[in-house]
């Protein structure tokens, strides 16, 4: 092996290195304040304006500005102070004051001077109202972009454009549309209906508000023709009537029955078109849809017939509780049975003397073993009002035959007192005669 005699560098030092990485930095600080856009020495670009544009004519001035290259290679542009630039009106517009000079000019701080808008819309001619009709300006204005909008009196329609606009023309501006015309409303006459007919049929044209009725012919069978329709048509514009012709057919509706249910109104044996008819349920039955129907159209009940349902009383799920309180005993005497014999329907009447009510006569073969007998069973109502209407013609009874005995007696007390006046005047008369031949 040979041993190299090249000297060997000596690594860099310390404060090399250091001095490296703080241009490095230093670089890095500087980059962001490089590529800031260096302050102009000019006016920016203009404001705009809405009735005014800049001027294309070469003497105004009005270009895109000069260019600046800054030391840091950007590109600038703008308006060197003193620059004017003049403007114009724009289509549609006219200066606000003839004759003024309309510019802007960059001032020494770089800024334009104040302008405000010198133009204003210019107008349209005056629209005259066409005859039969008016015009009517949008917002009261025949200035440049506003409408006149067109309308016909009653009884006329309008034949053009209804609409116009004020609109540039040429250097100027003008209305976009030729006025239109209101012409007189008139109707042809409305068609014929099968089994009818229409008042006025004999007639060409019929104007406006015109009216005409129109009617069923009598039917040749057992039934009448009904009128399905508005029968009044009323000419409404231009050839146009109110409605469609009605029509002229048999509409007959079946009888409306509802099973468990009576028909309150509308009675009647044939139900033609619109019979109306109302119903109610049963007494247990609930009604379940509509209860006012009407014969519609295609001779069907509009709406459909409603149903009664018999009304269900769901069983107590609760067990019947028992009574705490002992029975307590009637106060009323018993009310005696009456048996009703199947031969005479009368019952005999009681004597006044026979007060004590009799025993009912029992029936042979009707009680059974194990089951109540009539007189444990609680008598009918009929029974009860049987009863009280014998013990009420008892005491008549009773009170008639005192009234009868309290009578006799007062007339036998009167013959006696009269017996016995009769006696005293004959005994008298008698010793009257005896004493008269003895003297």
């Amino acid at each position: 092996m040979k041993a190299s005699c090249a000297p060997r560098k000596a690594p860099p030092r310390c404060s090399e290195r250091l001095a490296s990485s703080g241009r490095f930095a230093g670089v890095l600080l500087l980059a962001p304040l490089l590529m800031l856009p260096a302050s102009s020495d000019a006016c920016g670009d203009p404001p705009r304006f809405v009735t005014m544009k800049p001027k294309a004519d070469p003497a105004s001035s009005y270009s895109p500005g000069f260019v600046t290259v800054t030391p840091q290679g950007n590109t600038t542009s703008g308006y060197p102070p003193g620059h004017r630039i003049l403007y114009e009106c724009r289509l549609g517009f006219q200066p606000v004051t003839p004759g003024q000079v309309l510019a802007l000019v960059c001032q020494e701080n770089k800024t334009w001077s104040s302008l405000q808008e010198g133009c204003k819309r210019k107008l349209c001619s005056n629209l005259a109202d066409p005859m039969n009709g008016q015009v009517i300006f949008v917002n009261g204005s025949m200035e440049f972009g506003s409408q006149a909008h067109y309308v016909c009196n009653q009884g006329y329609y309008l034949i053009g454009t209804s609409i116009s606009h004020c609109d540039i023309s040429g250097d100027g501006v003008d209305w976009s549309d030729h006025p239109p015309t209101c012409e007189k409303v008139l109707c042809k006459p409305p068609k014929e209906i099968p089994n009818g007919k229409y008042t006025n049929s004999h007639k060409d044209i019929f104007e406006y508000n015109e009216v005409v009725t129109y009617s069923c012919d009598p039917s040749n069978g057992p039934d009448e023709y009904s009128l399905i329709g508005e029968s009044r048509l009323i000419c409404v514009g231009n050839d146009e009537w109110s409605s469609q012709p009605p029509q002229c057919k048999v509409v007959k509706c079946e009888y409306p029955a509802v099973e468990n249910g009576t028909i309150v109104s509308g009675h009647g044996h044939k139900f033609y078109y619109k019979a109306t008819v109302v119903f109610k349920c049963n007494e247990g039955f609930d009604l379940h849809g509509n209860n006012i129907v009407v014969c519609g159209e295609n001779s069907t009940w509009e709406p459909e017939l409603p149903k009664c349902i018999k009304v269900s009383v769901p069983p107590s799920t609760h067990p019947p509780i028992p009574s705490t309180h002992p029975p307590v005993p009637s106060t009323h005497p018993p009310v005696p049975s009456v048996s009703v014999s199947t031969r005479s329907t009368q019952q005999p009447m009681p004597s006044a003397s026979d007060s004590k009510p009799t025993s009912p006569t029992m029936t042979p073969g009707l009680t059974h073993p194990g089951h109540p007998s009539p007189t444990d069973a609680t008598p009918p109502k009929d029974a009860e009002g049987l009863g009280a209407g014998f013990i009420v013609l008892i005491v008549i009874a009773l009170l008639v035959g005192i009234g009868v005995l309290l009578c006799l007696y007062f007339f036998l007390c009167r013959q006696k007192k009269k017996g016995k006046a009769e006696g005293s005047a004959s005994y008298s008369t008698y010793q009257d005669k005896a004493a008269t031949p003895t003297e």
